[in-house]
């Protein structure tokens, strides 16, 4: 499975997690994310907040077309997403 050709699918309530072979299987195609207590975790360094802000809003865009709102948390110049990973 090509992670680049896919599309968001957003999850219901109840949605099952993935196995977790198919899990480590799909980490590898996402290089410095971290999977913890069933959620994805990256984080992202900017030289300010405005980049930071930046960032997060251009990834809000996307999210948004796709109809996958993950969370954020933001500081001076850094930004973590996360996202829960469901099948």
């Amino acid at each position: 499975m090509d992670l680049t050709q896919k599309k968001c699918v957003p999850c219901e309530a109840g949605t099952k997690p993935l196995e977790e072979a198919k899990v480590n299987e799909l980490l590898n195609q996402i290089p410095n994310w971290t999977l913890k207590d069933g959620h994805l975790y990256k984080k992202f360094k900017f030289r300010n907040f405005i980049e930071a802000m930046k960032f997060v809003n251009e990834v809000a865009e996307i999210a948004e077309n796709e109809g996958h709102h993950p969370d954020f948390s933001v500081h001076y110049n850094r930004a973590a997403k996360i996202d829960e990973l469901t099948q």
